[in-house]
């Protein structure tokens, strides 16, 4: 019977069980027009409706789809009651609003669905997980939730992200967005990684989501955040609104976005215990503003690639130069990226021809093995001078497997000051980026007088074309990132740590590169960052909580591609085939300019292969590093 009172407060719809609230509901008892924060703790549902003709598709759709449409029940036609998920509901009238659909548009807002009852006799309903179950589980662990506390509905935004296609359905991302206190994201993501939508699929600027204005959302109320707040977005079932658009069906409905069915079921209300207080959440890139994320055991194992190839044989001094996480941080970056240009060559050896070393090249080729696995666009850019050589280096590496496919080579002139922008966006346009990452990998770095230096002082400017133009440029276009792998402090985009060079390094008041990348990996070898960061990139794509973030959560898991990773991976075999290549175009040892397999004076049996062993060993336990 209903309750013949005043409309009920928040308050106590905050408290009120479930079958309460439908019940006030069912008889117009609420003014409040969205259930954020209703009978607290328990799971609600967005709605689909549509006829049993399309039921198999759809079902399929949200399999393929499970971020933003986790199923939580279908009925059967004409059922409606949900018997797994409520003990007393009717989908006709026990959620807020809904919302009609003609053959795809959106032709009625409907307060109840009585009066189609003859319809639904013919219609499936799809119950689909809600973000607003996890509300709850956010605030337990000191996560405000801005729109609860503003008393208004959750923003929500179409994305520029496609969903995977299933026959009729198709249609972009549906995300929610709240503003979340940067020290809160790590609380944020553990709350709410294990209920029905996941974890966030995007932290940080809009833009990569393509959503123009975070003022105007296209479902809900403008949610206002505070000062330190953070955009944060999960993956939203009003995407299934947009799916029945999509579809063109005759006749469907949904429920009004924010106007969401309550279940019985309690919510999963706690973190998962192996979250707590965990570090899940890294800055990448402040302008914009972008995070990614990754299960704290990955981030510690690339800690651990960090620390071996922290070493320093030579005793340099590589040790003052490091900074933590570096290795990390451009991992994730990189991971993010889909076109990533790499740069390498250090012409060290000014009297001989080719004057080039063997530190660096193998180290680039790695990286570009992982990148060509993960299906990014790789290209590599070096002087003029070298290209022929460079050319034949490559295809010799794809003819002994070290790489499955060439790698464009490019070079680079100075002609202007517009110069290389053009190189680097698609007509000069920054809007328009050929590349979202560069990396510098044992480059010869430019000094703050201009010139470039080998480790003994000697000014090779002559043999070095300007590619440090293309970092100072990166710098200035949003969305792009650099990162420079060095060992000596004179490599293209150690300017990040130029004062510890100074300071540390021999000769490091001359030879220090000006030129900052904004993550600077040091180690006892270059060779050694660039197997690193091969084996980084792996860790993270294996990582299902990384790669779910990547894809966003729509469309199905990649991991299936583990084992065309793990075969891109570097080895011993490889790195030796690719050191014997080097070697064949007479290219010397950094150090002793010994034609021979030695790099940086040091042997690669057993110096430089042990090294590669253990980077195998941390990423992949019983990985052969003769395979």
């Amino acid at each position: 019977m209903c309750e013949d009172e005043d409309m009920v407060c928040l308050q106590r719809l905050q408290r009120l069980a479930p079958v309460a609230v439908r019940r006030l509901i069912r008889c117009n008892q609420i003014a409040v027009r969205n259930t954020s924060g209703f009978a607290d703790g328990f799971n609600q549902a967005n709605i689909v409706i549509l006829h049993k003709s399309l039921a198999e598709d759809f079902e399929k759709f949200c399999h393929a789809n499970s971020g933003p449409l986790p199923l939580l029940y279908r009925s059967a036609p004409g059922e409606w009651s949900s018997p797994p998920l409520t003990s007393d509901s009717d989908i006709r009238t026990d959620c807020l609003a809904y919302r009609k659909y003609e053959n795809g548009k959106f032709t009625e807002n409907l307060s109840s669905l009585k009066g189609y009852s003859e319809q639904l006799k013919d219609m499936v309903t799809f119950y689909l997980g809600c973000s607003f179950s996890f509300e709850s589980a956010m605030q337990k662990v000191g996560v405000p939730v801005r729109n609860v506390e503003q008393k208004c509905n959750v923003s929500m935004y179409k994305t520029a992200v496609p969903c995977f296609s299933v026959a009729s359905f198709g249609c972009p991302l549906v995300v929610t967005m709240r503003p979340v206190p940067e020290d809160k994201l790590d609380a944020a993501v553990g709350a709410t990684h294990p209920t029905a939508h996941g974890a966030p699929v995007h932290i940080g600027s809009p833009d990569f989501l393509g959503i123009k204005n975070l003022s105007t959302p296209d479902f809900g109320d403008p949610v206002q955040p505070h000062p330190g707040d953070v955009p944060v977005f999960w993956a939203c079932g009003v995407t299934g609104v947009e799916a029945v658009s999509s579809c063109k069906s005759p006749l469907a409905f949904t429920h009004s976005p924010g106007a969401m069915f309550i279940t019985d079921i309690k919510n999963l209300d706690t973190p998962a215990h192996h979250l707590e207080g965990a570090h899940l959440v890294h800055r990448i890139s402040t302008s914009p503003l972008h995070y990614s994320i990754a299960m704290p055991q990955v981030a510690e194992k690339i800690r651990t690639l960090e620390a071996v190839i922290g070493a320093d044989p030579g005793g340099r001094g590589v040790k003052h130069l490091f900074v933590k996480d570096e290795l990390l941080k451009a991992c994730l970056s990189l991971s993010h990226a889909t076109s990533v240009l790499i740069t390498t060559g250090f012409p060290t050896h000014f009297k001989e021809n080719p004057p080039e070393e063997t530190d660096g090249p193998p180290g680039a080729i790695a990286m570009a093995a992982m990148l060509q696995a993960l299906g990014k666009d790789v290209s590599i850019v070096t002087d003029r001078r070298a290209l022929d050589m460079n050319q034949s280096i490559i295809e010799n590496a794809v003819q002994e497997d070290v790489l499955k496919a060439a790698v464009p080579l490019l070079f680079y002139q100075h002609e202007d000051e517009k110069s290389a922008l053009r190189f680097l966006c698609k007509d000069g346009d920054p809007a328009s980026p050929r590349f979202q990452h560069l990396v510098a990998i044992e480059r010869a770095g430019m000094a703050a007088d201009g010139n470039y230096y080998n480790a003994r002082k000697i000014n090779i400017k002559h043999l070095v074309d300007p590619i440090d133009e293309l970092f100072l440029v990166a710098d200035t276009i949003p969305g792009v990132t650099t990162t420079g792998i060095g060992d000596g402090g004179n490599e293209l985009g150690m300017g990040k740590v130029k004062d510890a060079v100074k300071k540390h390094i021999a000769g490091g008041d001359v030879i220090a590169c000006d030129v900052a990348a904004d993550f600077a990996i040091t180690t006892g070898v270059s060779n050694w960052g660039g197997y690193a960061v091969a084996c980084g990139l792996y860790l993270l794509n294996t990582c299902e909580m990384h790669e779910r973030y990547l894809r966003k959560a729509i469309g199905l898991p990649s991991l299936s591609q583990e084992v065309v990773w793990r075969k891109a991976l570097p080895s011993i075999s490889k790195e030796d085939k690719m050191l014997s290549i080097l070697v064949r175009h007479g290219v010397r040892s950094g150090k002793t300019g010994t034609l021979g397999m030695e790099v940086d004076g040091l042997p690669f049996y057993d110096a430089h292969s042990s090294v590669i062993q253990k980077l195998l060993d941390v990423s992949s336990e019983g990985l052969s590093g003769s395979s």
